[in-house]
């Protein structure tokens, strides 16, 4: 995540949904401060799939996301690194770095909003994927 989660209740929400999803897999959240920074740790992650959260990326059903991180697991893909921006955006040499641009929304939500609305959609889409009642 470029820049930091700054409303402890954000911070709380998002925390809880980490914990959740790592009942299920290995997770982490990893702040940078800047592009520099960024690009130094997606360096060092060069074999993982890279997912911006963008504007313009392609909009996903919960569903649809749900069978896509399947597919990906199944085919055997060890990392898989979600990017979050700031307020700002991303710098377009960060943005050359995706695989994929994910929207999740039309919409304009602040970078905070978007990190929990992330960490929720993960969450049901892992609950999707073991059958959970969760996402009902």
């Amino acid at each position: 995540m470029l820049g930091k989660t700054r409303r402890a209740e954000l911070t709380k929400v998002l925390e809880e949904y980490i914990t959740r999803i790592g009942h299920q897999i290995p997770i982490e959240i990893t702040e940078v401060r800047d592009e520099s920074a960024a690009l130094k740790k997606l360096d060092a992650d060069r074999a993982a799939t890279l997912v911006f959260l963008d504007a313009a990326g392609k909009a996903s059903s919960s569903e649809a996301l749900a069978k896509w991180l399947g597919e990906l697991r199944d085919r055997g893909t060890r990392e898989l690194i979600f990017v979050c921006g700031d307020a700002e955006g991303f710098p377009e040499r960060l943005l050359q770095r995706a695989h994929r641009k994910l929207s999740l929304s039309a919409m304009t939500f602040s970078h905070e909003m978007a990190r929990v609305m992330l960490a929720e959609q993960l969450y049901r889409a892992f609950a999707i994927l073991s059958g959970s009642p969760y996402p009902k």
